[in-house]
């Protein structure tokens, strides 16, 4: 178990809480909430204007050629002398979040880095009755720990709050404003009894829990085993009671599920009467299939076939004209020497 000496009273050292102040350094853990609490301090209030927030410039300087000087459109552009801002800050925050149990787990890395260290006291606040500076710093130098020094002293220990606030190196805290960031910040840490038990109570209020279950041992298993054991078998008999004590099953339905299997099954007379009937009843014969298509092709049978007409005889007299007619000459050059030679005969 992990302890820390006890200042301003008797020499005596007190123990401290194994969940709170005996767990594993998680560095990772621990940078993440530091950081966390670092930004969320910031204010997030700068601001810059850029040129559309600056005022003027709204006319061209000069015109765009024949000057000889380089071309510009505005005399509030970031790279003129009283012009606007690029890429400026702007009002924004920087917080950003880190898990309850995350933040719960740096806050016991912290203060077991402390408690290894040993340079971690518990404060005696009772004589503080009124504030004294002298006597304080004088406490200081007979622990004899390095400065920066973290004191946590509750809202009622005034006292000894205005005692520790005006010394150089040294700050004072409640419980409630301490982070992860000032405990590790500080090289040593001074607490009063009220405030280590505030922060022993936030650092395992998740682990709690689990560490009593890896805290039991097992004597204490095996045992609560026997106990639940015993427990379950003075049970039993008033079970088995309870259950002679109950009447059987639906008795009403297995009778009724009885008589309806001995019972034979009544058949259906209607039912089977319609069958015997349809079954004597001959079958009627089937009508002849379209009596009225089959004359139809009788008569178009017996109907003599219609003669086609004679075929209608070609003019043969228009051939004979045809043939009665003088060939014609086939070219206009023989026509001509049928001509010359009639003259010539002439």
């Amino acid at each position: 178990m992990p302890s820390a000496p006890v200042l301003g009273g008797a020499k005596r050292s007190v123990e401290l809480d194994a969940t709170a102040f005996g767990a594993r350094f998680n560095g990772p853990l621990v940078h993440e909430s530091v950081r966390a609490e670092l930004a969320a301090r910031r204010r997030g209030t700068a601001s810059t204007r850029t040129r559309g927030l600056v005022s003027g410039g709204g006319s061209k300087p000069w015109r765009q050629k024949g000057t000889g000087r380089a071309r510009a459109g505005s005399s509030r552009s970031p790279v003129w002398t009283g012009g606007g801002t690029a890429f400026g800050p702007r009002p924004r925050s920087y917080t950003f979040k880190v898990n309850r149990k995350e933040r719960r787990a740096a806050l016991r890395s912290a203060l077991s880095l402390h408690a290894e260290r040993g340079s971690l006291a518990v404060l005696d606040a009772a004589g503080f009755t009124e504030p004294s500076t002298r006597s304080a710093a004088a406490l200081l130098a007979r622990w004899g720990q390095p400065r920066l020094t973290l004191v946590v002293l509750t809202s009622e220990e005034r006292d000894a709050a205005l005692s520790f606030r005006n010394i150089a190196r040294v700050a004072v805290l409640e419980p409630s404003d301490v982070g992860v960031a000032d405990i590790v910040g500080a090289a040593s840490l001074l607490c009063s009894d009220a405030a280590l038990a505030e922060l022993a109570a936030r650092a395992a209020a998740a682990a709690r829990p689990a560490a009593a279950a890896a805290a039991s041992s097992p004597a204490q298993l095996a045992r609560a085993t026997r106990t639940r054991s015993a427990a379950k078998t003075a049970d039993q008999p008033a079970v088995e009671a309870t259950a002679e004590t109950k009447p059987a099953a639906k008795p009403k339905v297995a009778a009724q599920k009885t008589a309806t299997a001995t019972q034979p099954a009544a058949p259906k007379p209607k039912v089977a009467a319609q069958k015997t009937a349809t079954a004597t009843q001959p079958a009627a014969p089937k009508p002849a299939a379209k009596p009225k298509a089959a004359a139809q092709k009788t008569a178009t049978a017996t109907r003599p076939a219609a003669r086609k007409p004679a075929a209608t005889p070609k003019p043969a007299a228009k051939k004979t004209t045809d043939a009665a007619k003088p060939a014609t000459p086939r070219s206009r050059r023989g026509a001509g020497r049928s001509d010359e030679a009639g003259k010539t005969e002439d």
